[in-house]
């Protein structure tokens, strides 16, 4: 990292600030895809539920990257349920703030390192298919289509398709 971008990891102390970010990053990138009832409940929830999940999910991890001392993403990660010796990204979103700052690329090759040092291999994780600018992110690092799309509902009853992205680390 350079000195003027940070990765280290979340504590439930944290909770806020990733709920800032992760409200932030949602406003920028999924206002379209949802009613604006739903939406702001969705933000709600977003924003408040990280201190908690950082509590309650001890074999998760979150790392939190900031730029110029300010938090701007973060990622959350662990064992894949239905994929033993594979782990998951859960989350990866940074605040539109730092779009464009490196700072998420700094926050892909922590998170990357963190969990080669745990032994696994094979990561995966899913996103939105109509969101352009996540997929090529996640292209960009090395990520490539699995070619498994599912519908996955966000809770409003209109599910979304998600594309499956993976990776095998040496």
């Amino acid at each position: 990292m350079t000195a003027n971008l940070t990765v280290l990891p979340a504590t439930p102390s944290d909770g806020d600030t990733i709920g800032q970010i992760h409200a932030a990053s949602w406003r920028a990138a999924y206002a379209d895809f949802f009613s604006p009832d739903f939406f702001a409940q969705a933000l709600r929830r977003r924003r408040h539920r990280w201190q908690a999940v950082l509590t309650e999910q001890p074999r998760n991890t979150c790392l939190l990257a900031a730029a110029h001392g300010r938090p701007l993403a973060f990622s959350y990660f662990g064992p894949s349920s239905p994929e033993p010796g594979t782990v998951e990204i859960l989350g990866f979103y940074g605040h539109p703030d730092g779009w464009g700052t490196g700072v998420a690329r700094a926050l892909m090759a922590s998170t990357l390192t963190a969990i080669g040092e745990r032994g696994a291999r094979h990561i995966h994780l899913w996103t939105l298919r109509d969101t352009p600018r996540a997929r090529r992110f996640y292209a960009k690092h090395g990520f490539t289509e699995s070619g498994v799309v599912r519908d996955f509902d966000y809770g409003d009853g209109n599910p979304l398709p998600q594309v499956e992205y993976a990776l095998t680390v040496a």
